[in-house]
């Protein structure tokens, strides 16, 4: 089966970047992948990605080494499941707030016995390679986003469940569930603690910690801290910031 470079980076104790695709467009997730990302992630909780478009996307991320990774809209097994049978390799699990819910995310994404993933790699098993049944429970890598107060009360709960791979953090959410203004790169002091304390106790517990980040200095000192999963920008943003500064000059 084809490796997941997330898990060979985590090995090795490296930070995977991770780029971000909002865009519904499979050319413009190949000009990503041909970047050198580690892993890219296809947002289907906020991107305006449906389920035909992000098909298209791991298509097209497939040409190149980069890891190809799916947030899904929520935590429901039927999308969570057409997206590995799809050949995402990671999965982001937005807004698990209780053991309860890592354990669901657990099952929806390894095959039984560990798990209640209904059989059918239509096209996992061209992406990852005809021994995908064999090899798939120990290659996909499931996150679980913690970005609740109440997921910060579960915390240690949650990051004790086996088979969680990683947690991922959006400051954002997090911010105002805590009080504060949402800020990927400056939170408030309240949010700023939190995100530490949730890469400390990811580390008590032998699980990865991932964090949203908007630029790519604060990505490289929150990996130098011990995250290793920095998502930095995304198409759209990217897109938007070249423009801007193109205009910048020309109206200048």
């Amino acid at each position: 089966m084809r490796e997941n470079r997330l898990r060979t980076l985590w090995r090795e104790n490296k930070a995977a970047v991770n780029g971000w695709l909002a865009v519904p467009n499979s050319f413009s997730a190949e000009v990503m992948a041909h970047q050198g990302w580690d892993s890219l992630t296809i947002d289907m909780q906020h991107g305006v990605i449906d389920y035909a478009a992000m098909v298209t996307m791991l298509q097209a991320i497939s040409t190149t080494p980069t890891v190809p990774v799916v947030r899904v809209p929520w935590l429901e097994p039927g999308i969570i499941m057409k997206s590995l049978d799809a050949g995402a390799y990671a999965v982001i699990c937005p807004m698990v707030n209780t053991r309860e819910d890592a354990q669901k995310l657990v099952a929806y994404t390894h095959y039984a016995p560990r798990g209640t993933r209904s059989f059918g790699p239509v096209r996992a098993s061209l992406y990852g390679g005809p021994d995908y049944p064999q090899h798939a429970n120990d290659t996909i890598v499931a996150f679980a986003m913690i970005e609740t107060a109440q997921a910060l009360d579960n915390l240690d709960d949650i990051l004790s469940v086996e088979g969680l791979d990683a947690v991922y953090i959006g400051p954002s959410d997090l911010s105002l569930a805590l009080g504060c203004k949402p800020d990927f790169d400056n939170p408030e002091p309240k949010a700023a603690q939190a995100i530490e304390h949730i890469l400390a106790r990811a580390q008590a517990h032998g699980v990865v910690a991932g964090v949203h980040n908007g630029a790519p200095e604060v990505a490289k000192a929150r990996a130098a801290k011990g995250f290793r999963f920095v998502t930095v920008g995304s198409d759209a943003r990217l897109m938007a910031a070249g423009s801007q500064q193109i205009m910048k000059v020309m109206r200048g």
